[in-house]
C-alpha cells in the first residue's frame, strides 16, 4: 500500500497566469463532474496517469494519516479494475449523482505538478427517492499539464460525513 503524496499548501500571489490556472483548472474539474454525472465513468480513467493514487477517504482517517479509504487505487489499473467492477460485477440500485465543485484553488507548483483542492458536494436521487446530500468534502489533487488540459497524479476526495449512508459505488 503506497502513502499518500502530502498536498503543499503556500500563500500564493493572486496574479492574472494563476487565476487564469484556476479557471482551467476549474474547468478540468467540471469536465470529469459532469461525466460522472453523465454516467460515463469508462472514461475516468483517462484523466489518472498511469502512476497515480486515487482515494476516497473520510477526513478522521486523512487527518490521522491513517491507510484506510472507502475507494483505494494504486495506480490507473486499479481505477479501470474499479470500473470494470462497477459495470460487470456490482448489483445496485440505479442512481443519479450531480457534483457541486466550489473553492478550486491552486496551493502550489512543484515543477510540473500543480498541487490544488476545491470543495465538494454530491447529490444522489435514486428511481423511489428524492435527491439528497450523499458526499461533502474536499479535493487535494496533484495535477500535470497534458496538452490543454491536465492528468491526476494524484487525486484524494476526502469527505466529511460522519458515515456514508449508501454504499460507495461509483467514483467520486
Amino acid at each position: 500500500m503506497r502513502d499518500r503524496i502530502e498536498p503543499i499548501v503556500r500563500k500564493l500571489a493572486p496574479d492574472a497566469e494563476l487565476l487564469l490556472l484556476e479557471n482551467q483548472l476549474r474547468h478540468f474539474y467540471e469536465e470529469v463532474a459532469e461525466l460522472l454525472d453523465q454516467d460515463l465513468v469508462e472514461e475516468f480513467p483517462a484523466y489518472f496517469l498511469d502512476d497515480c493514487i486515487y482515494q476516497v477517504v473520510s477526513r478522521e482517517n486523512y487527518t490521522e494519516k491513517l491507510p484506510q479509504a472507502a475507494i483505494y487505487c494504486d495506480g490507473v489499473a486499479m481505477v479501470r479494475d474499479r470500473v470494470i467492477a462497477l459495470r460487470e460485477t456490482q448489483v445496485y440500485v440505479p442512481r443519479v449523482w450531480r457534483h457541486f465543485i466550489s473553492g478550486v484553488r491552486v496551493t502550489a507548483i512543484e515543477g510540473d505538478e500543480i498541487h490544488a483542492r476545491a470543495n465538494f458536494l454530491i447529490t444522489e436521487a435514486t428511481s423511489d427517492n428524492d435527491p439528497t446530500v450523499f458526499l461533502v468534502g474536499t479535493y487535494l489533487d496533484i495535477v500535470v499539464r497534458d496538452g490543454d488540459s491536465f492528468r491526476f497524479k494524484q487525486r484524494l476526495a476526502v469527505f466529511d460525513n460522519h458515515h456514508i449512508s449508501r454504499s460507495l459505488i461509483a467514483p467520486v
